[in-house]
């Protein structure tokens, strides 16, 4: 499956958000990648630039390439109700992205890792397409076999934020995705009007 693979610190200092998480390299440097780092002068941006970066910032958040992403707007724009929030909703609804939410992944390039290796279930069917986009009342678990796995054990433990879309049974290793999330719940600081803009061009 073709995804974004590079380091993840230069991205995030690119946008100047920690897109991927706590990061200590982009705490130490929070400026640009690049030769002149922090001392460099760059232009400002135009309008253009301006919605391709929050496009791009997007895409390399919920890890998915152009083509996804385009189909992603598409399928967007057909719903009723806002593009940019029913844009944000089907990035939420991704099963990868329902994987980390839910904690059994402590990043969504771990989620996918689990989904494509065949350890999480939907509604108790295996389902190995990160791209997998779930419905409300849909469940999300852990196979069975692979319960005690380590790296779900301590992506668990160290579980911290709920969601109010997501409903989490610890002892069933078993999330229910509730509902599509409401823009104001969703964490990603994504200026989703802009990408609509981008398009709309």
């Amino acid at each position: 499956m073709a995804r974004y693979t590079g380091p993840k610190s230069k991205k995030a200092r690119s946008f100047g958000e920690p897109i991927y998480g706590f990061d200590k390299a982009f705490e130490k440097k929070k400026y640009p990648p690049g030769q002149h780092g922090p001392s460099r002068r760059r232009k400002s941006a135009s309008e253009y630039g301006i919605q391709l970066k929050e496009k791009q910032k997007a895409k390399y958040t919920y890890g998915i390439l152009e083509r996804q992403f385009s189909n992603l707007f598409k399928e967007a724009n057909r719903r009723k109700g806002i593009t940019g929030e029913n844009l944000l909703q089907l990035l939420e609804a991704r099963l990868d992205n329902t994987v980390f939410r839910l904690g059994i992944a402590p990043t969504r390039r771990a989620a996918r890792q689990f989904v494509t290796h065949k350890h999480i279930t939907v509604n108790g069917d295996i389902v190995n397409i990160p791209s997998f986009t779930l419905k409300p009342g849909d469940l999300v678990s852990v196979k069975d076999k692979s319960k005690k796995l380590e790296a779900i054990q301590s992506s668990l433990a160290g579980k911290g934020k709920t969601f109010p879309w997501l409903e989490w049974d610890e002892g069933k290793f078993q999330g229910v995705f509730l509902q599509m999330p409401e823009r104001e719940a969703i964490p990603e600081s994504i200026k989703e009007q802009l990408i609509v803009e981008l398009y709309s061009k």
